[in-house]
């Protein structure tokens, strides 16, 4: 009979069965702190969109691969393109990274914590950065639209969107008989729920705030009846096998990010930014954030102006103002006071904000709005 598996409290609670030999106690308290004691590497992503309407978002019906633009004075012939992520050594982040910039010779960081890649690249130690802002079922990551709010010098300059691969990985030598216990991230043990209920037997399932740095710790621990839920590159980096790739229960599940740069990419021309390819197109997207005079009552008017200029609007995320949280209205019944919001829209057309359609559509919207700023414009390329 199969059991379902039973989540514990704390994988700190848990007596390790092996340390490593040479391991210092000053050592192994900082390993377990680096490991147990973080907090969340990634905010709770809300839920924005219905079943229904995910059906027609453009990531159900094709994957966007981000852009491979020049980058003058990087490469085998320059110096390294210096790209910081958010997460560790490890992470989903890093592989987006390497593929991202996979054409080019380049320096990739880690950054703890989110708003650390931002400040990276104003501060003139990196030249790209990789952060992840949604995820196919779990919705979007607020925390970064936040901070691309906040840094107005950072702007977005391409995106990747990833098929999300969570892998099952193990010390070398271990079989699937010999787990009792798996730990991850808890958006991933959600997202491989179904798989761990069907487990041959009974598993003790583990929440951990980083699941990279979990992998290590497993690597370097020599735990032998452990199994960790990440990617393939945590493998690789720390010399894991890989019992079973692809363990999440939905196979339509991608994970979105962001490539942001400095100031605004010039971009090629539609005809010549493509590499080619039949089952290639290239789009420009753009990205607008922007508050309305009188809330969100006139959001089907911010919308209907890139409607009637022919421009898709793709996405459509809200955030709170903080610039000007609660807004004042005098109504016939008196002082009314309402949350005020930001909002964040992606629109598609062929063409930048240089081009006629967006460039009208953004001056028309100032009418309506108290700010309007672009995050980026930048072309994406869709593979069927």
């Amino acid at each position: 009979m199969v059991m379902k598996p039973t989540r514990a409290t704390s994988l700190k609670q848990q007596k390790r069965r092996k340390e490593p030999p040479n391991l210092s106690p000053l050592r192994k308290a900082e390993e377990i702190a680096s490991t147990f004691g973080l907090e969340m590497t990634i905010a709770d992503l809300e839920r924005l969109f219905s079943k229904e309407a995910f059906e027609d978002h453009p990531l159900h019906r094709r994957q966007l691969m981000g852009p491979s633009p020049p980058f003058p004075g990087f490469g085998s012939s320059g110096k390294p393109l210096r790209v910081a992520y958010q997460g560790f050594r490890g992470s989903y982040c890093q592989e987006a990274a390497s593929k991202a910039f996979s054409s080019i010779h380049c320096e990739a960081f880690p950054c703890t914590h989110m708003e650390d890649a931002f400040q990276a690249l104003e501060d003139g130690d990196a030249d790209r950065a990789i952060v992840p802002v949604e995820n196919s079922i779990d919705g979007t990551i607020d925390r970064n639209f936040d901070l691309l709010l906040r840094h107005q010098a950072v702007h977005i300059i391409g995106e990747l969107v990833l098929p999300v691969n969570h892998c099952l990985l193990s010390l070398h030598g271990t079989s699937r008989s010999d787990l009792r216990r798996v730990i991850g991230h808890p958006q991933a043990l959600n997202h491989c729920w179904g798989r761990l209920e069907r487990f041959e037997h009974r598993l003790q399932i583990e929440e951990v705030p980083n699941a990279a740095e979990a992998a290590k710790y497993v690597s370097e621990s020599r735990i032998t009846d452990t199994a960790v839920i990440g990617s393939r590159i945590a493998a690789k980096e720390f010399g894991l096998e890989l019992l079973e790739q692809n363990f999440q229960d939905r196979s339509e599940n991608f994970n979105r990010f962001l490539q942001l740069g400095l100031g605004v990419q010039k971009h090629q021309p539609r005809e010549t930014a493509g590499s080619g390819g039949e089952d290639e197109d290239v789009v420009w997207k753009t990205t607008v954030a922007f508050s309305l005079e009188k809330g969100a009552s006139d959001l089907f008017r911010a919308m209907s102006i890139f409607e009637r200029r022919g421009i898709s609007v793709t996405k459509v995320d809200h955030r709170p103002n903080r610039s000007n949280p609660v807004r004042v209205v005098e109504e016939k019944t008196g002082e009314h006071r309402y949350f005020d919001y930001v909002f964040i829209l992606d629109v598609e057309e062929e063409g930048s904000t240089s081009d006629t359609g967006v460039h009208e559509a953004l001056k028309a919207l100032k009418d309506i709005s108290g700010f309007v700023h672009v995050l980026g414009s930048y072309t994406c390329r869709l593979k069927d």
